[in-house]
């Protein structure tokens, strides 16, 4: 019990209470933020494996001189040698058996038809028949006439003409010239002519084949003797020399050379994570101290800077993902997978969410990581800042959603030039640049796919309003402009003007010009609940307000900006142009209900300026300042009898100058310099809305009224004529 307390007092409360400190925090996150990046960094200099067959994970030097006898070289050499013995062949006995049988056979056979009864006519056709041979008269007739030792001697001749042929070996392709050199050798034998004949039909008939065969024993016995008369290979490796290069494929030998000086042991990378987390806190310093230098409202903001810290974080760790993934063995292919990694997505979230020059500050810094994640490959830096600075050149103007998907375009096509620059310069093969193209053009596509996946996700989590946002909300058929639109028309077409105002004039002084337009489109949804009371939605000369006590009438009219912002809330408008309905009125007095009050008072003093002024905060920024000077302009100048540009311009400046006098623009940042220009804004356009018409001649009406059941060429001119004024 005693010890829980001591925690909580001790270690739980402070922990808490640290946590709570915005510095606290800030500090935290940082941390978060740079250990994050150092473990999707240092992935790339922790020690990796090497194998034979593998891609060297980075280049090996060697640092020292070494000279030693190679196994892998000497075991080559032997090999070599051993593939130069020939191989040997031996005599098959077998063979040359066979054919001396198949002799015997045909003499046997001889033998047999000569002691036969028949006709010696009778025994020419049987030993003709038997033997399958065609035989001459003279020969059939020695054959069968000549002694039986003859016949013999003649056995023995062709027995003989045979082993002299055989007896040398006859490989394969060398059959057919043996048998025809045993033919011709016929001649030569010591028998009559007759027997000749005899003796080469029979050996026309004999199946004579290769005898030499492949004697591996012997051969292998030439091949050992071949491979230990090689002497062992010698190997000098000087200091210096490169025995790998990075991602080129690890042979044995190689890998022998690494093993002898020692570099397949495990490497401590002390150093290189030191220098590694030294260079990421200088690039997080610069992040810093830029924000803090020039956007000064981010650096402040906790929540920005944290959604800065995770667009960075889960830019490179995509990145990352992608840059594992492999292209193949060919260590050139594998080098160009960088210019796919989609960074670009990074920095176009961020000029949407947070500011464009910021966005292309952090360009450069990401292609920096990204070229040391490529093994400092320049060409995958210099790709990831072009592509990066397209991307956030094309999303730095949204006019529409569908602009995030023409970016991608942009993106494509820097891309794919930057690309072929860089093969131009680095030599690269047609294969290696077309490669380079395709994955540049699927980095544009990514970038643009995951930019618009991503960016409702930081919208939402981080209540950020951007100008995609702002797009869908400017549109007519959203469901509260639909609903204003209906159920106050007056109000509807009042806000529209409002907006093209507050448009023109943000423009002129730099303000968020889209963010003024559509909040003028919502800065008076409140009058939704009681839109009779309210004067451009009245479509009778009856007003309620005459027949209600100043104070009342006073509550209905200021409610408007209290139920507005309730709608807005409901319908989830983002907290900017929340901002806008609320502040859009200040406290600013209703002069008309006030003096109505201090004359019905009759000289009473009791009647006070605070109970007819609106209970809201004044204007905070440029956008709701500038809406509030048009509502008002825009209001006093839709009354007037006869809007002459003189007295238009009069008019601006008076509302400009009564609101300053009533301190309604003191908490906004803008200078008087700027008020000029938003008059000169307002008055301008106000002069294109209610510029004066030409007055016709009652002659020409006349003869316009007159005209009109004539031909439609007499009815179109006037038209055409009044559409020009």
């Amino acid at each position: 019990m005693v010890k829980a307390k001591f925690f909580k007092k001790h270690v739980q409360i402070p922990i808490l209470r640290l946590l709570r400190n915005t510095f606290s925090k800030r500090i935290l996150w940082g941390f978060i933020f740079f250990l994050a990046i150092m473990l999707i960094m240092g992935i790339n200099f922790m020690p990796q494996k090497v194998e034979v067959g593998q891609p060297a994970p980075r280049k090996f030097e060697s640092k020292r001189a070494l000279t030693f006898e190679s196994e892998v070289l000497t075991e080559i050499a032997r090999e070599e040698a051993a593939a130069k013995v020939k191989p040997v062949y031996k005599v098959d006995e077998y063979v040359l058996q066979d054919l001396l049988t198949q002799i015997d056979g045909y003499f046997q056979t001889i033998h047999r038809v000569r002691n036969s009864e028949f006709e010696q006519e009778l025994k020419g056709k049987k030993l003709e028949e038997e033997l399958g041979i065609e035989l001459n008269k003279e020969t059939l007739t020695a054959t069968f006439e000549s002694d039986i030792g003859t016949i013999n001697a003649v056995q023995q001749e062709t027995k003989q003409l045979v082993r002299q042929f055989m007896s040398q070996g006859v490989h394969e392709d060398e059959v057919s010239m043996v048998k025809k050199n045993m033919l011709n050798a016929v001649s030569l034998l010591n028998i009559n002519s007759e027997f000749k004949v005899l003796v080469a039909s029979i050996i026309k008939k004999l199946n004579i084949k290769e005898n030499m065969v492949y004697d591996a024993e012997a051969t292998e016995e030439l091949k050992a003797i071949a491979r230990e008369n090689v002497e062992p290979v010698e190997v000098e490796i000087k200091p210096g020399q490169v025995i790998v290069g990075e991602g080129v494929i690890i042979t044995e030998f190689q890998y022998e050379q690494l093993e002898k000086l020692g570099l397949l042991e495990t490497e401590k990378p002390y150093t290189v994570i030191m220098g590694l987390a030294l260079l990421i806190a200088i690039l997080f310093a610069l992040v810093i101290l830029y924000v803090y230098q020039y956007k000064n409202d981010i650096y402040h903001n906790y929540k920005l800077m944290i959604l800065l810290g995770l667009l960075v974080v889960s830019s490179l760790l995509i990145t990352r993902a992608v840059m594992a993934i492999s292209l193949g063995t060919r260590a050139e292919l594998s080098m160009l997978v960088g210019y796919m990694a989609p960074l670009a997505a990074g920095p176009m979230l961020i000029a949407i969410l947070l500011d464009n020059k910021l966005a292309v500050f952090v360009t450069i810094i990401l292609a920096i990581f990204v070229g040391i994640m490529s093994g400092t490959q320049l060409q995958i830096a210099i790709v990831a800042v072009v592509g990066g600075l397209a991307g956030v050149y094309s999303v730095s103007h949204l006019s529409q959603r569908s602009d995030l998907a023409k970016a991608s375009l942009y993106m494509i096509l820097a891309n794919v030039l930057t690309i072929i620059a860089l093969g131009l310069i680095f030599s690269h093969s047609l294969t290696m640049l077309t490669v380079g193209v395709i994955l540049g053009i699927i980095n544009g596509i990514l970038s643009s796919v995951l930019t618009i996946g991503f960016l409702p996700f930081w919208e939402t989590a981080f209540g950020i309003t951007t100008s995609v946002k702002l797009l869908e909300l400017s549109n007519p058929n959203q469901p509260l402009l639909r609903k204003l639109l209906v159920e106050a028309p007056g109000t509807y077409h009042h806000s529209i003007l409002v907006g093209n105002l507050a448009e023109a004039a943000a423009e002129e002084v730099g303000a968020d010009s889209l963010l003024a337009r559509v909040g003028a489109y919502y800065h008076d949804i409140g009058k939704i609940k009681r839109p009779y009371f309210f004067i451009e939605n009245q479509l009778t000369a009856e007003n309620p307000h005459d027949k209600l006590a100043p104070t009342l009438s006073t509550l209905i009219i200021t409610s408007h900006v209290k139920d507005g912002v309730e709608m807005a809330k409901e319908y989830k408008l983002p907290q900017s142009i929340i901002d806008i309905i609320q502040q859009h009125h200040g406290n600013s007095l209703l002069s008309f209900f006030y003096q109505k009050a201090v004359e019905n008072s009759n000289g009473d003093n009791s009647v006070s300026k605070d109970d007819f002024r609106y209970e809201n905060c004044k204007p905070r920024t440029k956008e709701a300042a500038i809406v509030m000077l048009a509502d008002g302009v825009e209001a006093g100048v839709r009354s007037m009898q006869k809007p002459t540009p003189n007295r238009i311009e009069a008019f601006v400046k008076k509302i400009i100058k009564e609101r300053l006098e009533d301190n309604q623009l003191e908490e906004c940042d803008l200078t008087f310099k700027e008020l000029d220009v938003i008059t000169q804004a307002f008055v301008r356009v106000l002069n294109g809305i209610f510029h004066s018409r030409i007055e016709y001649p009652e002659k020409l009406i006349k003869e316009i009224e007159r005209g009109k059941g004539s031909s439609g060429s007499s009815n179109k001119e006037p038209a055409a004529q009044s559409g020009n004024t």
